[in-house]
């Protein structure tokens, strides 16, 4: 029996085949050697000049980050299924039913609510927004998969609650130490300074997927007010063409004391990012539009955006949005169920 595809919420179901805003893959093949060198050992030499071991492991970091964090979600995947595979089957026996028979009668078997039009409508809608079908795509023509496509998460909801259940049952627990990956809490915050929680947050104002995470963030800070720090960094990618400007402007917001107003109302307005609109926006949340207006054109808050951005790909972020809770990596725009994960592991190791 094969659980995997029960273990990963599935939150667009078919129609979404991935959950954050991404650069391109990277065509190296090369992987990290093992073992500790010396930053000052000569790696390589040219013409009289030469290349430090420390010098190859800046310039690689991004990548081993990234290779890192991949190595233990694949473990993690690979525990969390064993565990599962064999929960089920200890349950299915007490029942005397295979476990098949079990799942299909927790999970398949279940009744299921048919969607009203005006949720496939509804649903049509933000995937058109998000660009994730194509122009041409009518609602007609996609009714019948985005009808099957809301069912599949009513059980893809239902499955979640019964591995849920059965975790909790057998007294699951999973000791495998996460890779914590230091990143500087450097930019606009929320929450206070001394949380035991800090989350910090690489997104881009552009990315729907970005868009989708912001709601899920204000429903992590509501649950854990007092108890977790949110801190935002710029990460606008170089396909979205309106990102880098509309991160500019956020810091000239924040300089008034505006950031998290604006930042409401850009991530409200994905689709309105031009600089008459970012304009329009600040003036909209009270900003001084002169001081405003001069901020933005002076392109002096680029040199920010650049930081975070170098800080960000330095950590392994290769997409948005990308989330660290006090070091652990959390990658594109996750139910609010897998930052609980991370946040009352934290919580309860204090």
């Amino acid at each position: 029996m094969n659980l995997s595809r029960f273990l990963v919420p599935a939150a667009l179901a078919a129609f979404v085949l991935a959950c954050a805003c991404s650069k391109s893959a990277s065509t190296s093949s090369s992987a990290p050697s093992g073992g500790a060198t010396a930053p000052d050992r000569v790696v390589a030499t040219f013409n009289g000049g030469q290349i430090t071991a420390g010098e190859l492991e800046k310039e690689a970091r991004p990548q081993i980050a990234d290779l890192e964090n991949k190595m233990y979600q694949a473990r993690k995947q690979a525990l969390e299924q064993m565990a599962m595979e064999r929960i089920v089957k200890a349950e299915a026996a007490k029942a005397g039913l295979t476990e098949q028979e079990y799942i299909r009668k927790r999970v398949e078997e279940a009744p299921v609510q048919q969607p009203t039009e005006a949720q496939e409508r509804q649903f049509y809608d933000r995937l058109k927004a998000g660009g994730q079908i194509p122009p041409e795509a009518t609602f007609e023509s996609l009714k019948d998969r985005i009808g099957q496509a809301l069912i599949n998460q009513q059980r893809q909801g239902q499955m979640q609650k019964v591995v849920a259940e059965l975790q909790k049952q057998a007294n699951l627990k999973l000791d495998l130490p996460q890779p914590r990956i230091s990143v500087a809490a450097e930019g606009p915050s929320r929450g206070p300074k001394d949380a035991p929680v800090t989350i910090v947050e690489f997104s881009d104002f552009e990315c729907p997927y970005c868009g989708a995470a912001h709601d899920t963030v204000e429903q992590v800070m509501n649950t854990y007010a007092g108890k977790v720090r949110l801190v935002f960094r710029q990460f606008p990618l170089s396909f979205h063409p309106h990102a880098a400007k509309a991160a500019e402007a956020s810091l000239c917001a924040a300089d008034q004391g505006k950031f998290w107003e604006y930042h409401e109302v850009l991530f409200k307005n994905q689709k309105k990012l031009d600089p008459a609109d970012l304009k329009a926006h600040a003036t909209q949340v009270g900003l001084d539009p002169q001081k405003f207006g001069q901020c933005l054109e002076s392109g002096d808050k680029k040199k920010v955006v650049d930081a975070d951005q170098q800080a960000g790909m330095a950590a392994g972020v290769n997409g948005t949005p990308a989330f660290f809770i006090n070091g652990i990596f959390l990658n594109g725009a996750l139910p609010i169920e897998e930052f609980k994960k991370v946040i009352d592991g934290e919580l309860a190791s204090k």
